[in-house]
């Protein structure tokens, strides 16, 4: 499910990128569209999730129907709520959330008072989104990963279908857009609500502030809030900061941070949201040699996926950036100014998988102080770094100085990782297993195979900009990328790797 969703996504973005092309309008949509996703890692995929699925496991493994049930009600009443609240604020408060997201934008008032009308009709996605998470969580903790999965798919399948329909019928066609994003968020919660009968818990909202176990995550989430978006932090530490540079910045960051969402999606957010109920039910059982040997396979699968996908796309670049995006009213350009970004952002893939697991080992122990300190230093260090390499390309007036920002998010992705590797070590928590150095081993050589072949064939095929037809660049690429795959494999299953080693 999560493999059709990235190809609905790739499609989406191939559709926008087409119609929309970078700058402007699009620029202000994308701002829009930033913020309430940030805010959604904050409140519903991240923090409330990491929070929420450690005591709701807490609750069913006593086996008591009724105080999970009570449980389910009042910590659904209480997001409701307070998610309410934001999206209220958000949509008053829209011009000033706009001038905060977008600093650079100051002397274009009409691009955003653009932002502003569109964060109006995107905020209150924020609340259908939530809830569905939450109605996500659950059907996880109960092993339904399908269903939940499929919501992104939706997800891409409305907005394309904004794209087509609804944007035309607008002035400012971005709008419609806006509106898609909104209209994704209910059916997304329509679909996924119903399915919480089947087990007796579907929620009644009752916003039980009071209620111990809410409180409990409460007190739980309040470090997550930062700790467990951090990556979103950085992107909006990197918008901001765009929003400085040369016109069309903000918009070659989002495409190429799309690409880099693939393998995330596909392999990272996948990986960590199975390992985290699994987790969390080993430290409830007090099992800590299972809890270290779970940690020690979901970190060797992480790095067998995130290491040649970071290559693939750092060698790919350019060729993925036209083949996806290089078409309409998206330009060569713009095609090599988001490959700039792409090629440094890949550098971080390999952490930034790492982290979909390293974060929840933390959150399945109730310990969220740890991934929000390390949090704090990232951020910092994102900071520090944005500024450090970013500023002396833009004074210097070099094109792609953009790249500097994406460069940052990499490092400080890196960073976020190895502090949480290190926590982890230092309290004991995690043994590795006998067999990392040949794992290290047998990684390096493949993936320098895979990168001789991938090499080979994109200095054989050329410029990709220059390859007339979608279908054409499609083909070419499919080919190089399962050259590449079955390269890699190959390499693998010749330095001793068998099935067996990846089974849990």
């Amino acid at each position: 499910m999560t493999l059709v969703s990235r190809i609905a996504g790739f499609a989406r973005d191939m559709l926008q990128a087409t119609l929309f092309g970078t700058g402007g309008a699009m620029s202000a949509f994308i701002v829009a569209y930033r913020i309430p996703n940030f805010l959604r890692r904050v409140f519903a995929e991240g923090s409330m999730a990491m929070a929420f699925v450690p005591v709701l496991n807490e609750i069913k493994e006593k086996g008591d129907k009724a105080a999970l049930k009570s449980f389910v009600d009042h910590m659904a009443g209480a997001l409701c709520a307070v998610v309410l609240v934001v999206c209220g604020l958000g949509m008053l408060l829209a011009p000033l959330v706009a001038r905060l997201f977008a600093p650079g934008w100051a002397d274009q008032p009409e691009l955003l008072a653009q932002t502003a009308q569109m964060l109006r009709i995107t905020f209150p996605y924020l609340l259908f989104i939530s809830m569905m998470s939450l109605a996500a969580s659950i059907l996880n903790s109960h092993g339904r990963f399908g269903l939940p999965a499929f919501t992104p798919v939706l997800h891409n399948l409305t907005m394309i279908a904004a794209m087509l329909w609804l944007a035309p019928r607008f002035e400012l066609p971005p709008v419609g857009l806006a509106w898609g994003v909104l209209v994704a968020g209910f059916l997304q919660l329509a679909l996924l609500w119903p399915m919480l009968g089947r087990f007796g818990l579907r929620p009644r909202l009752r916003p039980g502030f009071g209620h111990p176990q809410v409180r409990k995550v409460g007190r739980l989430m309040l470090p997550t809030l930062f700790s467990s978006s951090v990556a979103q932090v950085n992107l909006i530490v990197g918008t901001a900061f765009a929003s400085l540079l040369a016109a069309g910045s903000v918009d070659w960051l989002y495409y190429s941070d799309r690409l880099v969402e693939f393998p995330l999606g596909l392999f990272g957010v996948a990986l960590g949201t199975v390992i985290l109920p699994h987790l969390s039910r080993r430290h409830a059982a007090e099992d800590a040699a299972g809890y270290s040997h779970s940690l020690d396979w979901a970190l060797r699968m992480a790095l067998l996926a995130g290491v040649p996908a970071g290559l693939g796309l750092l060698l790919l670049a350019e060729p993925i950036t036209a083949t996806v995006y290089n078409y309409g009213q998206f330009t060569p350009f713009d095609t090599r100014m988001a490959a700039i970004s792409l090629t440094a952002m890949s550098l971080g893939v390999p952490a930034f998988m790492l982290t979909k697991v390293l974060a929840p080992a933390f959150f399945a122990r109730q310990d969220t102080r740890t991934p929000m300190r390390a949090a704090i230093w990232t951020v910092v260090a994102n900071v520090v770094l944005t500024i450090a390499i970013t500023t002396p390309l833009w004074l210097q007036g070099i094109p792609g100085a953009h790249g500097g920002i994406a460069l940052a998010t990499a490092l400080a992705g890196i960073f976020n990782a190895w502090l949480l590797w290190r926590a982890l070590r230092r309290a004991g928590l995690y043994r590795p297993q006998a067999g990392w150095g040949g794992f290290a081993l047998r990684l390096l050589v493949a993936c320098m195979a895979m990168a001789a072949v991938v090499l080979a064939l994109r200095g054989w095929i050329g410029d990709w900009t220059t390859i007339i037809g979608w279908q054409h660049r499609v083909g070419w690429l499919g080919a190089t990328i399962a050259a590449g795959a079955g390269t890699y494999l190959v390499a693998m299953a010749a330095c001793g790797l068998r099935p067996r080693h990846l089974k849990h």
